[in-house]
């Protein structure tokens, strides 16, 4: 990657960006005049920045589906054949096509909103003043002053006295920083991660050696789902069955109207045809994917209604998934601002000069909030002129400024962490100090001194041994005020929690016990050990970590996510950014650096860690209810599959008309499934989505099964019924049948489905006694022993399907967690996570894979 640099500033240096960097190095920036002739012409930085799909990829995907053609086969077949009235499974694959579109069209509208209102924004130099603008609006030669924490959106090249560290995994995949001096390239996508200074726009928008990668990466994108990964598995099972059970089907119904040749040549073709559509229709669940995009698409709506952007839609059943929530203290437990408490002697006499260097570090209020606190305490019109310096770095913990021997404040002088900075043992006693200072909660900074400049190493400054403790400085930070509930409800809720700071386990552990947190020490992450087994037994065990570098903090979430659990991160630092990156859900912050919320999947817009109990609640509400609506849809495959295939072996007629089927639909899986999907509450996810669905669904769809197949053979074989009263009698069985699916399904009931199962039986009733309706779905209430037929195997069959329901709630001795979610009411200690013992430690379970 330096190489590609070199090569693009060399481009740079002789090409046509070149006659706009002399205006630029003077310090006036472009003019007016000038940006608005570049932008005419089209050089600007606009890039896809785009958090959802696309119009016309919501179309195709909620359109142009391999089941969506089968059924729009059918449906053409039947309008040709004049059978109209059974192609009514057309209109409702169009109205579920429309209600995925629509729906995710509304929350893809209210993300983009608030995107371009996040969107990234660039400080530049125009009219000899510093503007701050959207990323977009750049052009080349631009004045760009970037910041630690800073996104770059733009190829840039680095002007003097700029040296920055950057962060450019984002294209090359590698974590380590990279030094950049002056006149080398900065590429769009890097991150800003030590360092200030100023660089010039060489190339925008297309142009830029990035805008494919930082294109892709804003894309729509669907992260790990173990939802749609399962229901993928169906479809494919689904898709492979079709074909030949078609086959079958089409010969039993040519077959029952006479043979081949004589329904060709009677015309009794076409009811056979019909029958044949009938069984193909019924196996595909036209809605399920359709639901769960529904879900998704109406999750992200309502998180953006509380004000939290959702970059990834289906990063919403993430959130339900999630049973470990890393925290960076600051920006959570705190609220990021920090203010100048006091100073402290560290050494027998203070050397000269210590308050000049002080207003020089304090100078610099981009730099972060520490120095923006150290410039409100300590204001100077102009700061000494520096010789040389050391930008802070969340890896060092340290940053240091040389002043001429001449000057008011003569040699080096170091401002950092105590325990970075006081190396020697002369500093043992400042040590000391500091170390009681941090015990108090109070954030401590270490001021060193040395008459000699720092070795020159500009990849790898190091401290010499003898730095001269100095003076303390100590900052106060305000505690958020919704800490203690928050924390409160992880910890109800069975997810462990981890604070994860840079700061001195002491200052950690004080700042934790003020919110209710913990009652230990902190760990020092610079004793955590190197053997990955024994990091992942340390960061099980303990739950607060001080003195974190962001390297470590990455390390600490691999090591959680190799011990099975799905982990959350919030962060609002650029010291933050690999930990987040590594997270299966990264949670940005208001207040965090534009790097920061470039690879988080949410953003807290208001910056109020109260709102992730809402987050945390409606990925599971979404999840629950998927997996909820995932249990009716799939026992219906499998009981219209088994009809389906026995139906051909057995060379019977089709029980059912399409558009009996499809009434039934409507009353018993397509009305209800919507409004269940969208229910409140839920509990915490568990693994084995797919094998608690069919455990549930091939039992309940086999039993569903075998009671229509026994009243339909019956009425055709042996009880001299007509056709249309066996049609009516396996339609009635299969409605009854199927309600109960909804209602074992729809546990624990609530008021709202209560009336939504209460609507649905009104309409079986409707269906069977409203003339208009028996006329038009060609059924009628059966007579004699077929009525008190289909009422006893319906009744047989409920209970059968009660027996599936209680078999698929034991629990899993595998996990430790029930099968389904029929299982947990509200309140009950499965929904609650547990004892405190089982919340602390939740890892066994999630070890499983499906």
């Amino acid at each position: 990657m330096p190489t590609a640099g070199k090569s693009e500033a060399a481009a740079g240096e002789n090409g046509a960006a070149a006659p706009g960097l002399d205006s630029c190095h003077a310090g006036a920036g472009l003019s007016t005049a000038e940006v608005r002739e570049r932008t005419l012409a089209g050089r600007v930085n606009s890039v896809p920045t785009a958090t959802s799909r696309s119009i016309g990829e919501i179309v195709r995907a909620n359109v142009f589906t391999l089941f969506n053609a089968v059924v729009g086969g059918c449906f053409i077949l039947l309008l040709v054949l004049g059978q109209w009235r059974d192609a009514l499974f057309g209109l409702s694959a169009v109205s579920n096509s429309l209600i995925g579109i629509v729906q995710e069209y509304r929350a893809k509208r209210s993300l983009d909103q608030l995107a371009i209102l996040e969107a990234a924004r660039t400080t530049v130099v125009r009219n000899g003043g510093r503007e701050l603008i959207p990323s977009g609006e750049l052009v080349p030669d631009d004045l760009v002053v970037l910041n630690a924490g800073d996104q770059v959106t733009a190829d840039l090249v680095l002007l003097a006295g700029s040296p920055l560290e950057v962060d450019e995994s984002l294209l090359t995949g590698e974590s380590e920083p990279v030094a950049k001096a002056d006149g080398d390239v900065l590429l769009s996508g890097s991150l800003i991660l030590a360092g200030n200074g100023r660089a010039v726009v060489l190339k925008v928008g297309p142009d830029t050696f990035a805008y494919r990668l930082a294109a892709e990466a804003r894309r729509f994108s669907l992260v790990t789902s173990e939802i749609r990964r399962g229901l993928g598995k169906v479809f494919a099972v689904i898709s492979w069955l079709l074909l030949p059970t078609a086959l079958l089907l089409t010969n039993a119904q040519m077959q029952d109207q006479g043979g081949w040749a004589g329904a060709i040549g009677s015309g009794r073709w076409i009811p056979a045809a019909v029958g044949a559509v009938a069984g193909i229709m019924a196996m595909i669940p036209l809605g399920l994917l359709l639901m769960t995009s529904v879900a998704f698409a109406v999750g992200g709506l309502r998180l953006a209604r509380q004000q939290v952007l959702v970059q990834e839609l289906a990063a919403v059943e993430v959130l339900a998934r999630v049973d470990v929530l890393c925290l960076d203290k600051t920006g959570t437990l705190s609220s990021g601002s920090i203010v100048f408490d006091a100073l402290h002697g560290a050494g027998t006499i203070p050397a000269p000069g210590w308050q000049a260097a002080v207003e020089w570090f304090g100078a610099n209020a981009d730099a972060s909030s520490t120095s923006a606190a150290m410039g409100v305490a300590f204001p100077v019109p102009v700061p000494l002129q520096a010789l040389d310096s050391v930008p802070f770095s969340s890896a060092r913990k340290w940053s240091s400024v040389t002043f001429a021997p001449e000057s008011a404040a003569p040699g080096t002088w170091v401002l950092g962490a105590p325990d970075a900075v006081f190396g020697s043992p002369r500093a043992a006693e400042a040590h000391g100090k500091a170390a009681a200072l941090a015990s108090t909660g109070l954030r401590t900074l270490a001021l060193a001194h040395t008459p000699a400049p720092l070795p020159p190493d500009t990849a790898n400054p190091c401290l010499p041994a003898e730095l001269a403790p100095v003076m303390l400085l100590t900052f106060r930070e305000s505690l958020r005020a919704d800490a203690a509930a928050t924390l409160d409800y992880f910890r109800q809720q069975g997810v462990a929690v981890k604070v994860i700071s840079g700061d001195d386990p002491r200052t950690v552990a004080a700042l934790a016990r003020s919110v209710g947190f913990g009652s230990g020490e902190a760990y020092d992450a610079r004793t955590l050990p190197d053997d990955p087994l024994r990091l992942e037994e340390t960061v099980e065990a303990q739950s607060l970590f001080g003195s974190v570098t962001p390297s470590q903090k990455r390390d600490l979430v691999l090591a959680l996510k190799r011990r099975g659990h799905t982990v959350a991160m919030t962060g609002d630092g650029v010291n933050d950014v690999l930990a987040l990156k590594e997270a299966d859900l990264g949670i940005a912050m208001d207040s965090a650096s534009p790097a920061t919320k470039a690879v988080a999947r949410m953003v807290l817009l208001d910056g109020r860690f109260e709102r992730l109990p809402a987050v945390v609640d409606e990925g599971r509400r979404a999840i629950s209810n998927i997996e909820r609506v995932s249990l009716v849809f799939l026992s219906k495959t499998v009981y219209a599959t088994v009809i389906s295939v026995m139906t051909g072996v057995l060379v019977l007629a089709f029980p059912f008309l399409p558009r009996q089927l499809s009434a039934l639909d409507g009353l018993t899986i397509g009305l209800p499934a919507f409004f269940l999907a969208l229910q409140p509450g839920g509990q915490r996810y568990a693994p084995g989505f797919l094998r608690r669905s069919l455990a549930f669904a091939v039992p309940a769809g086999i039993c569903t099964a075998v009671g229509v197949l026994a009243v339909s053979a019956y009425a055709q074989t042996w009880g001299g019924h007509s056709q249309d009263a066996a049609q009516s009698a396996a339609t009635l069985t299969l409605g009854l049948l199927a309600a109960w699916i909804l209602v074992t399904a729809s546990r624990p009931l609530n008021r709202t489905k209560v009336l939504i199962l209460a609507g649905m039986y009104a309409g079986l009733v409707l269906l069977f006694t409203v003339p208009l309706a028996q006329d038009f779905f060609r059924v009628e209430w059966p007579t004699g022993g077929l009525l008190i037929l289909s009422a006893v195997v319906a009744a047989a069959g409920c209970i059968a399907i009660e027996l599936a329901a209680r078999f698929g709630r034991r629990p899993d001795t595998r996990s430790g967690f029930p099968l389904g979610p029929l299982t947990l009411d509200a309140g009950s200690p499965e929904r609650d996570g547990g004892t405190a013992g089982q919340r602390q430690n939740p890892a066994p379970h999630s070890r499983r894979q499906e």
